[in-house]
């Protein structure tokens, strides 16, 4: 196997362990979606199992992402502006799932709360959210670079 297709295999590896670790956080985080969306203010505990999904999601994600981002090059397996626009698409559209939950749970679902956690766990809790959120925009970043990588080198402006 020569030192190209080797990178090529790693790369495609590390998008594909981000890929599946994003869309099972998604699919472990969506009925707690709507638990806090049909039940506004209610305190949400989270299943043991659950948790600890969601932690071995952050953690896949981020040393995914970072191994690549420091070590594996980008492969290219092609150049086409379309399929570029649709990963580009992808990467904006796989951010909108973070952004609507962090919506509902800081603007809607704490405001109702009757009483705040203490400290210590709301500061976890806080932690946690915003760890989802870092690795859904490092994954949406990894689209990116890859959509425009995949669209070819930028030329003139139109």
């Amino acid at each position: 196997m020569s030192r190209t297709s080797r990178r090529a295999a790693i790369y495609g590896g590390l998008l594909i362990l981000q890929t599946a670790a994003a869309s099972c956080l998604v699919w472990i985080i969506l009925p707690i979606f709507r638990r806090m969306i049909s039940r506004l203010g209610e305190p949400v505990d989270l299943e043991l199992w659950r948790l600890a999904t969601v932690i071995g999601c952050i953690i896949v994600l981020q040393s995914c992402y970072w191994i690549r981002l420091q070590r594996v090059p980008i492969c290219i397996p092609f150049c086409n502006v379309v399929v570029g626009h649709l990963l580009l698409f992808a990467s904006r559209a796989s951010f909108f799932f973070g952004g609507a939950f962090f919506s509902v749970l800081f603007f809607r679902h704490v405001p109702e709360l009757s009483a705040l956690p203490p400290l210590g766990q709301g500061f976890v809790k806080a932690l946690a959210v915003l760890a989802i959120l870092f690795s859904l925009f490092c994954y949406s970043l990894e689209l990116e670079r890859l959509g425009k990588a995949i669209e070819g080198p930028p030329t003139d402006v139109r």
